[in-house]
């Protein structure tokens, strides 16, 4: 596709698929309500399968201007430094029984969401994280995670302190509250729902891992009563106008409505799928102006080509001759001239052009003083053949291999050089 056609696609937001079996039979499906979100800010879903092999296929589904990951089983602790040692073996099998639908680790979806994540890292693509999601944001940056909350937490805390985090038998309408962390985008979203000098808003919870050891360059912006972070994001990478949002949200903000209506609990809900939408949509303008400005090559007319033909002619008979040692050739004198006189005549030439091209025996701001260095080449051709008559019939057939590889090389990467040179000066 060229860089042209860039322009008129929209915005490309990749989320992963979750695997499920339906009627006998694998179905892979993304909520509704994350889908709705991306679609009504104004960028397109584009739904990366959960099928084996995928994560080695992800540059296929470029270009990516956002990512989006949320839903899905328990992380192969192998991805992150896990903790078991103060579990038993009696609660490691009821975590596995109370939560079996989520403890079946899917190491697919695994290694294609760390990937993207990784990915988003690399390049600074924008990231939203929703539950599981943001537990692979903070893995991918080598944060931790607690194998069971209730077990590894709660256990450890008053019964005050205590916050259910998994609740089946009232599993949308459940809520707990979280304090929300001053100056972030949290408090900004939600400014007009927070009371007074409290900082609390009641948020829903789908989960029995959580956050424990967060990644170094992330920042908490709320925590439940129990201390277990409930959203992060790196300060450094948030600026929605500018493309720039990683984020990682433990609750489901897309999920906080009210029963049976699509009302969110609270105005600020939709936020984190604005302000992620907003930060997608500018990283694609950013990302189609730099493939744009990339200058295109200039064509020459027929005058500049022969001019331009007679000088690559002028610099590659310099070289050759350079690396031949073929000695003082005058009949050649003519065509090295056109070389020495473009080189004389433009003044623009940088001290490393100038160096560069010095060093393939080629820069030269006349033809005499070129001359005289071969001069000196033949000096030091007769002083190797010296040395070269006392060495072995061995040593010398390994001497010449070498220098055949080396010739070898030296002469692909010098042309590569001398032609890229030469387009450079003349555009």
């Amino acid at each position: 596709m060229a860089a042209g056609d860039l322009s008129v696609i929209l915005p490309r937001v990749l989320i992963v698929s979750r695997r499920s079996v339906r009627k006998n039979k694998f179905v892979d499906f993304v909520g509704e309500y994350h889908l709705d979100l991306i679609v009504n800010y104004g960028a397109v879903p584009v739904i990366v399968p959960r099928v084996t092999g995928v994560h080695m296929m992800l540059e296929s589904f470029e270009p990516i201007h956002g990512v989006l990951l949320c839903e899905g089983e328990d992380i192969d602790p192998s991805h992150y430094e896990s903790d078991i040692a103060n579990l038993s073996a009696d609660e490691l099998e009821e975590i596995r029984r109370l939560h079996a639908s989520d403890t079946a680790v899917d190491r697919e979806k695994d290694a294609i969401e760390l990937g993207l994540a990784k990915l988003c890292l690399e390049r600074n693509i924008p990231y939203l994280g929703i539950c599981r999601g943001s537990q692979i944001l903070n893995v991918a940056c080598g944060g931790t995670l607690y194998q069971d909350v209730g077990k590894e937490l709660e256990k450890h805390l008053p019964e005050n302190q205590r916050v259910v985090h998994m609740d089946y038998d009232n599993y949308d309408g459940h809520r707990h509250p979280v304090r929300i962390v001053e100056n972030t985008p949290l408090e900004q979203w939600f400014s007009d729902s927070l009371d007074g000098g409290r900082k609390d808003i009641l948020v829903n919870s789908y989960h029995h891992q959580g956050v424990k050891r967060l990644a170094q360059r992330f920042v908490p912006m709320a925590f439940a009563a129990d201390g277990l972070i409930e959203g992060f994001y790196d300060p450094d990478a948030y600026n929605p106008e500018e493309g720039k949002f990683i984020m990682g949200l433990q609750f489901h903000p897309e999920r906080m409505r009210h029963q049976d209506s699509d009302e969110f609990d609270y105005p600020g809900c939709p936020f984190a799928y604005k302000e992620f939408a907003k930060a997608v949509i500018a990283y694609q303008k950013k990302l189609n102006n730099t493939l744009t400005s990339v200058p295109k090559i200039l064509k020459l007319d027929g005058e500049m080509e022969r001019k331009r033909k007679i000088i690559i002619r002028s610099f590659s008979l310099a070289r050759n001759i350079y690396e031949g040692g073929n000695g003082n050739n005058p009949s050649k004198e003519s065509e090295l001239e056109a070389g020495a006189e473009f080189l004389e005549s433009n003044t623009a030439l940088s001290l490393q052009q100038e160096t560069r091209l010095k060093q393939m025996g080629a820069t030269v701001r006349n033809a005499s003083s070129y001359m005289e260095k071969l001069r000196m080449n033949e000096k030091r051709e007769n002083l190797a053949r010296n040395v070269m008559n006392k060495m072995s019939v061995e040593q010398l057939s390994d001497l010449m291999s070498f220098y055949h590889m080396m010739g070898q090389i030296c002469s692909e990467v010098l042309e590569r050089k001398l032609t890229g040179i030469v387009n450079e000066l003349t555009s």
